[in-house]
């Protein structure tokens, strides 16, 4: 494409919802979220219903990481060497599955003559086999989002992809709160089970997306390329680390319940609309940055962004308000849109197609499954320091990872994203 064709592209908020693939990627994320935060709400709350207990809670996100981050090179390894659209729908069809057994077993409890305490195990089971869906998924995904437009869009894209994501995260969580509340857990797992099929439908539409790498080596080597360069590189690296310690310390999502049932008293209703505030904050704030690119100084735009994320979670467990809460987690959704994007760019403009999917892995060991991780941390530090000052301590160790992160990374501060994509990983 000419100079000036690629300007025009450049300046168009739309250009990327111009080429079909990415819409088709941007519908099966929007779905697939959809059905993933809803249902994480939906089983949350209800979990917690049965066994009152706030570390049962970060179980839950245990379950899911163990998986998650244990396979994670191998499903990077995978995506790499396989074709996406096929792999897609194979992880798709054992996350439908394991929420249809999800579904059946909820529906079963709701007899007296059933003992409840088989349920539990099985659900955690259940997520157990999404984190397995999940360790496949993000380096699948991660490579049908590169080559899906051109990459002198990859930041316009980063935007709309992580855009659609927030809006889904929105709708969600408040659909699961709701339909729970009023039409009870069957109804909320129909919902589920409906959005998983029109994610599969998008899927299909997909163009096949043959490997672009093809192994010489053992698996060993293989993997352990992607990990040399993501460690040689000094901003990747940084991004992962900053991401991993602050959401595993700061994150309050997996205790939102216990918020919502106990200290603002809400119920699995307002446990809905507060799952659904940090998101609107992200989308939103992802909205204008369409338009006011946060990446003129990305580095030092991140550093900002995990300083009000900190603060905000501060914040939030210090309120007793229920409408003040959801003021601090709005802000909490805003900062953090501002760093995904901000990543999400970085990754992409950093990493060389034959390597996307191992990167990914990388990349999902340290971001995609923190949140899991900070769930577990946060339920073992409310069963210890108690649920507000758990919160409070995670909210201070962030702050204390920037700070730190800061004084490491100076040199990283002025740079801009054209220095970074014209130089590479010499550069930082």
């Amino acid at each position: 494409m000419p100079e000036e064709g690629n300007s025009q592209l450049k300046k168009d908020s739309f250009a990327a919802l111009r080429y079909k693939d990415f819409r088709s990627y941007l519908g099966m994320r929007f779905f697939f979220t959809f059905a993933y935060q809803m249902q994480a709400v939906v089983v949350g709350f209800y979990i917690y219903q049965l066994t009152k207990s706030a570390f049962a809670l970060g179980m839950v996100g245990l379950c899911e990481a163990i998986p998650a981050i244990g396979i994670a090179l191998y499903g990077g390894y995978i995506a790499d060497k396989s074709e996406k659209r096929k792999m897609l729908l194979v992880i798709s069809a054992l996350v439908f599955f394991a929420s249809m057994i999800m579904f059946l077993v909820t529906m079963k409890s709701a007899a007296p003559q059933i003992h409840k305490g088989w349920i539990v195990p099985i659900i955690y089971f259940m997520i157990f086999l999404n984190g397995l869906a999940r360790a496949f998924y993000g380096p699948a995904t991660f490579t049908i989002y590169a080559h899906s437009i051109p990459k002198e869009l990859y930041p316009n894209g980063s935007t709309w992809s992580s855009s659609t994501w927030q809006i889904a995260s929105i709708l969600g969580p408040a659909a699961g709160g709701l339909i729970y509340g009023f039409y009870g857990i069957t109804a909320a797992f129909s919902v589920i089970i409906i959005f998983l099929v029109f994610s599969i439908f998008l899927i299909y539409l997909l163009r096949p997306y043959p490997p672009v790498f093809i192994p010489k080596e053992d698996i060993w080597k293989s993997l352990s390329e992607g990990i040399r360069f993501v460690l040689k590189n000094k901003m990747m690296i940084g991004a992962m680390s900053l991401d991993l310690f602050s959401v595993f310390f700061g994150g309050a999502v997996a205790l939102l319940p216990v918020f919502a049932n106990e200290i603002l008293k809400v119920g699995a209703e307002g446990l809905g609309v507060m799952r659904a505030m940090s998101s609107l904050g992200a989308v939103l704030t992802m909205l204008a940055m369409a338009r006011f690119s946060p990446m003129g100084r990305p580095w030092r735009n991140l550093l900002i962004a995990v300083t009000g994320f900190g603060c905000s979670i501060i914040c939030f467990a210090l309120s007793r308000n229920f409408y003040l809460s959801l003021v601090f987690l709005f802000t909490e959704g805003a900062f953090d849109s501002i760093s995904v994007i901000i990543r999400g760019t970085i990754m992409q403009l950093l990493t060389p197609d034959h390597m996307r999917g191992r990167v990914s892995a990388v990349n999902s060991m340290f971001i995609g499954s923190s949140n899991e991780i900070g769930a577990f941390e946060s339920g073992s530090a409310a069963k210890l320091l108690g649920t507000v000052p758990s919160v409070i301590f995670g909210g201070t160790m962030t702050m204390l990872i920037v700070t730190v992160t800061y004084l490491k990374t100076k040199k990283l501060i002025p740079l801009t994203l054209h220095e970074i994509n014209t130089a590479g990983i010499n550069a930082v």
